[in-house]
């Protein structure tokens, strides 16, 4: 494929991978992006996962049969930097750039860090390869610590490592921002204010193409892309909306969660999404907390404590800097409901969280006063 008239792609496609990171389903597969820069000087940026090297080394071959001159490591996550010993094993002369906390992780996962072939790179440096001259952008913990981006000012394109990445493999069309936020959200979202500040580096720059480490290359529109990463980064709202995520053992919590539904969707909110958090896909369903602006937990009471998939969902939410958002609480427990008391605690070192005045507490199952409490609900949500 080509991007420009000097840049080509030479990624892969995985259809065999069923968990991303052993935990995130990815139905249409991954795309392990690479990519090569032929000019007076070849520049390979990037390698793939370890399952795919032959077909990797074929397209690179395919797309120049010159020994390349420099090895661009971006990113030193497996399923990018696995063939990072092979490649260098088979070209002898090529000299691998990246920064420092990346060679020592090389050194970590090949027991090398190819000292003598190594450049070093920090904040604003530069690499000529003739037309093109390449400038690498810090971005640390853009997820991991050692990451930077390539920016090359003659074709104006931004090689964004994981950032403006997405699930889903590039033989299989399908919308981007519901894949890509969740990868984002799930991936990436503890580390929003390094991601704004990347993204505050990027907005100096002349950028005409986003070329990725997963999901397509993006070429059109880019103010759309560029704005969503802010919002996500920003944990703003995204979607006007109210996230219902509930657990129920005998369907009474269900209930309750689906009435508050029917009621929000009667007097006019525009969204209402629930999210059976024992049944649905917890990553969806964390995704959905950080697009709207307020959510309903609802839980009941288990083992003096809240459902256990309730306590898995808190906790994804707070490991991401779950923030800004306006909270409500349904509770349930036959002898002793405390879930809203626990669920507040969980959310003590959170931020800017605003918790609604009611909530609603169902002892067993709905009656006159929960339905009231739940009424009242709706009403704060609107």
């Amino acid at each position: 494929m080509n991007i420009t008239n000097d840049i080509k792609y030479i990624g892969v496609n995985d259809h065999a991978i069923d968990l991303f990171e052993g935990q995130y389903t990815v139905p249409n597969g991954m795309a392990y992006n690479s990519y090569v820069i032929k000019d007076e000087k070849i520049a390979v940026l990037d390698t793939v996962d370890k399952n795919f090297s032959e077909e990797w080394f074929n397209n690179l071959k395919e797309a120049t049969e010159k020994e390349p001159d420099y090895l661009i490591v971006q990113h030193m996550e497996p399923d990018h930097s696995a063939n990072i010993d092979n490649f260098m094993s088979i070209y002898k002369n090529t000299k691998i750039v990246a920064t420092d906390k990346a060679f020592k992780m090389m050194q970590q996962f090949f027991g090398t860090d190819y000292k003598e072939r190594a450049i070093v790179v920090k904040e604003g440096d530069t690499l000529n390869l003739g037309k093109h001259t390449l400038t690498f952008i810090m971005a640390p913990m853009v997820h991991w610590p050692e990451v930077m981006v390539t920016y090359d000012s003659f074709d104006k394109v931004l090689f964004s490592a994981d950032g403006f990445g997405k699930f889903g493999a590039l033989d299989v069309e399908e919308d981007w921002a519901c894949e890509a936020r969740r990868y984002y959200i799930g991936i990436v979202g503890k580390y929003g204010l390094q991601v704004q500040n990347l993204l505050k580096k990027a907005s100096a720059l002349d950028i005409k193409t986003i070329c990725p480490l997963h999901g397509p290359i993006l070429t059109e529109n880019l103010e759309y892309y560029i704005n969503l990463y802010n919002i996500w980064s920003s944990y703003g709202v995204e979607s006007e909306g109210v996230v219902i995520a509930y657990t129920s053992v005998y369907g009474n919590t269900k209930k309750a969660a689906e009435t508050l539904q029917q009621l929000l969707t009667k007097k006019g909110c525009k969204k209402v999404v629930l999210n059976d958090l024992a049944r649905c896909d917890m990553a969806e369903a964390v995704e959905d907390a950080f697009r709207y602006g307020k959510i309903v937990l609802a839980t009941t009471t288990y083992n003096a404590d809240i459902f256990p998939f309730m306590r898995e969902f808190i906790n994804h939410l707070t490991e991401r800097n779950f923030l800004n958002k306006k909270i409500g609480i349904i509770e349930n427990g036959s002898w002793a409901p405390t879930a809203a008391k626990t669920i507040k605690k969980m959310f003590e070192n959170s931020k800017n969280l605003e918790f609604t005045d009611t909530t609603v507490t169902v002892k067993s199952a709905l009656n006159k006063e929960s339905l009231n409490q739940i009424e009242a609900l709706a009403e704060e949500l609107l």
